[in-house]
This record gives C-alpha cells, sequence and structure tokens, in this order.
C-alpha cells in the first residue's frame, strides 16, 4: 500500500506532539498492529531492542522515560524529511540518567514508515556507546 507524503506528515508531526506530552498510550495509538521496531543499545538498558506488536510500544515509552531525569531532557530537531511513506527525523537528543546524574547528547536520526495512516516501522539510530556510558553500561 503506498501512503501519500501528507498522510506521513501528519501521522509523524502528532507522533512528535505526542512524544512532547509523554503521551505513551498516545503514541501507541498511531502505530499498527504489527511492527518493525528497532532501538539498538546494550542489553543493560531495558528500552532497547526489538518490538514487533502494537501493545509493546507505551512500555517501552514508560520504561525509558522513568531512566531520564524528569524536566532535563531536550530534543532538537534538525530536519523533517518526508517521502511518500517515509519519514526521516534528524535530531539531537540530551538527557541525563536518573542513575549516575550523568548528562548526555547524540545525534539521532530516526526513521518511520507509514502504511495506511500507521506507524509499521521505527527504527532509530543513535551514538548507542555515549548513552551505554551514561548508564554506566558499557
Amino acid at each position: 500500500m503506498t501512503t501519500d507524503t501528507q498522510t506521513s506528515r501528519t501521522v509523524a508531526e502528532t507522533f512528535l506532539e505526542r512524544l512532547g506530552r509523554q503521551d505513551a498510550d498516545g503514541i501507541q495509538e498511531l502505530f499498527s498492529e504489527t511492527i518493525d521496531w528497532h532501538v539498538p543499545g546494550s542489553d543493560a538498558l531495558p528500552w532497547t531492542g526489538r518490538r514487533t506488536r502494537r501493545e509493546e510500544v507505551a512500555p517501552y515509552f514508560t520504561t525509558m522515560w522513568q531512566h531520564f531525569a524528569h524536566g532535563q531532557s531536550r530534543v532538537v530537531l534538525e530536519r523533517f524529511l518526508v517521502d511518500g511513506g517515509d519519514v526521516v527525523l534528524l535530531a539531537v537528543f540530551t538527557h541525563t540518567a536518573v542513575a549516575t546524574g550523568t548528562e548526555f547528547t547524540t545525534p539521532v536520526a530516526m526513521h518511520l514508515a507509514v502504511e495506511g495512516g500507521r506507524i509499521v516501522r521505527l527504527h532509530l539510530y543513535e551514538d548507542t556507546l555515549t548513552v551505554a556510558e551514561a548508564f554506566n553500561a558499557g
């Protein structure tokens, strides 16, 4: 199924808006029942890894968010590229690890794929070594 650029843009903008509000259930609603999700990282970080079902989306965010110091995260969206069903977000994330108090910054690329108005793929690319080291999990 081909998805038009405007639909993909709208879904991605809604994703970002809900992400900014930390609305895990709202984010989950945007995903297809079956998904291709990959967030690489250390096995010591419980939010990293692969996911294949919509119901795994909200727990990803609620698990991850509890490990970041509340109110100390910054996201700078540098580019928002849309081509048909593909959306690429280029950003810089800065967070503080609750466990260590270490602030870390990593460039990020996120590839979303939208089909039928739902997100079917989320692949995150970031400096996983920097993240792991901030949590002393490297």
